[in-house]
């Protein structure tokens, strides 16, 4: 029996990580606090992987020569406070499975758009007929990929989260969209920690990868001036401008890479908006770093169709549009959706707070919301903040009241957005059943 290996957590990565480390012959047990999904369970027993649930054994965990933590346990969570005094390492699923492939990493982060951008490099790839996997907050686990159906290349989706255990693994290509506070509650309410932990996706990084990022984004660029990334930098903005290499001239897609420039007509991008223009640019700079001819990435910026919960148009109902924007965990994302549309709207906000600060929307609220409604068990903090600045505000206790109230309070030509700036979890599982019940709710109009 090889060394002990500590999985916590057995959702996605930390049942690919089990899989990769028993693969590897180490003895691996894996313990999770709440109760593992039957699909994940049957992963592991297939394997003979050990498991408990519902506890943490601290003779079993406190043995290890190292622990992979799955990326929703805080750092604060009593069992992690104990394995980090007895010195034993925690690391990622991420950081783990990097030290058994030889693939070519692409890792995208960001505060917002990281999703969106990550799907659409991954389409392009695909569509190129590249030898591609999915991984990281979207597709399966990098680890059990490695271990089982290793690819050339990986797109990965990274969270602040998933960075703060990385070391030793290296992007060959990184992408930093944006940074705006969130997930503040993690970092003791502080914004530079959060923006150390993004920064991580640079990490080990040397001249030979990339480092793509937009060039506009004040707090990037200050960090930038400070750490001096070794990467070639890649920054991507809206206008041609000094050292960007990805850019918008004469209503054309500019790309300029070391593979020679690329150009696009802007009208024939999939996707619309100003912020669907950024993560176009930066995963187009990293289709074109691999190689991938420019017909390839033309027609795959044009036909890519977007991401559920995140813009989502749902359905038209007696003149309004009902938009999905369930995903927006985050100020910053809803001042995106805010930003993006054309139409008064009545907007649904709220659920758990994670330290958020309202005033990022506040004028584009006064513009253009002709009703707010506020989904959550306790809206104390939205009301403070938002009551005698909009004529309309309401509570609602379920998707059902929420929808209902935004269907009476809507007039012709309006759009109802879903784009709560909250996490999910005091009403839902997730944002995904959150966004999956307003849209059941909107077709039972």
């Amino acid at each position: 029996m090889g060394e002990r290996i500590v999985i916590l957590g057995a959702g996605e990565s930390g049942t690919g990580a089990a899989i990769l480390a028993k693969s590897k012959g180490f003895d691996v047990f894996v313990s999770d606090s709440s109760l593992i999904k039957p699909p994940y369970k049957g992963m592991l027993n297939k394997r003979n992987i050990r498991w408990e649930e519902g506890v943490h054994t601290e003779p079993e965990i406190l043995c290890a020569k190292e622990v992979v933590k799955s990326p929703g346990i805080p750092d604060s969570a009593p069992i992690v406070d104990k394995i980090i005094k007895k010195d034993i390492p925690v690391i990622s699923e991420i950081e783990f499975a990097g030290r058994y492939s030889d693939a070519t990493m692409i890792c995208i982060t960001g505060s917002n758009g990281k999703t969106t951008t990550t799907m659409l490099t991954y389409h392009i790839m695909k569509s190129a007929g590249l030898d591609v996997g999915l991984a990281g907050n979207v597709g399966n686990s990098l680890a059990l990929q490695v271990a089982e159906s290793p690819h050339a290349y990986y797109v990965i989706e990274l969270s602040s989260f998933q960075l703060d255990n990385m070391y030793e693994f290296k992007a060959h290509i990184a992408i930093l969209l944006n940074i705006t506070p969130d997930h503040l509650d993690r970092y003791n309410y502080n914004f530079q920690n959060y923006i150390d932990s993004k920064f991580r996706i640079i990490r080990n990084q040397t001249k030979d990868d990339a480092f793509i990022f937009w060039n506009d984004d004040p707090v990037i660029k200050r960090k930038i001036s400070v750490k001096n990334p070794k990467a070639t930098l890649y920054p991507f903005a809206q206008n041609q401008g000094l050292g960007v290499k990805g850019y918008v001239k004469n209503e054309q897609l500019v790309i300029e890479t070391h593979n020679g420039i690329f150009t696009m007509e802007q009208d024939l991008l999939a996707l619309t908006g100003t912020h669907n223009l950024y993560n176009s640019l930066a995963s187009g700079i990293a289709a074109k770093l691999v190689d991938i001819h420019d017909g390839k990435i033309r027609a795959s910026l044009s036909d890519f169709a977007g991401v559920e919960h995140r813009l989502e148009k749902v359905l038209r109902v007696r003149g309004v549009d009902y938009v999905n924007d369930s995903k927006a965990t985050n100020v910053n994302s809803c001042w995106y959706a805010l930003q993006s549309m054309n139409t008064k709207i009545v907007l649904i906000l709220g659920g758990v707070d994670k330290g958020n600060d309202y005033s990022e929307i506040e004028e584009l609220v006064r513009q253009k919301v002709r009703a707010l409604v506020f989904l959550g068990k306790d809206n104390t903090k939205l009301h403070q903040f938002f009551d005698g600045k909009i004529p309309i505000i309401e509570d609602a206790l379920s998707m059902e009241e929420a929808v209902a109230k935004s269907y009476k309070n809507a007039q012709k030509g309006d759009t109802v957005l879903l784009s709560p700036c909250c996490a999910s979890f005091d009403l839902f599982t997730s944002y995904e059943d959150r966004g999956n019940q307003f849209k059941t709710c909107v077709r039972n109009l």
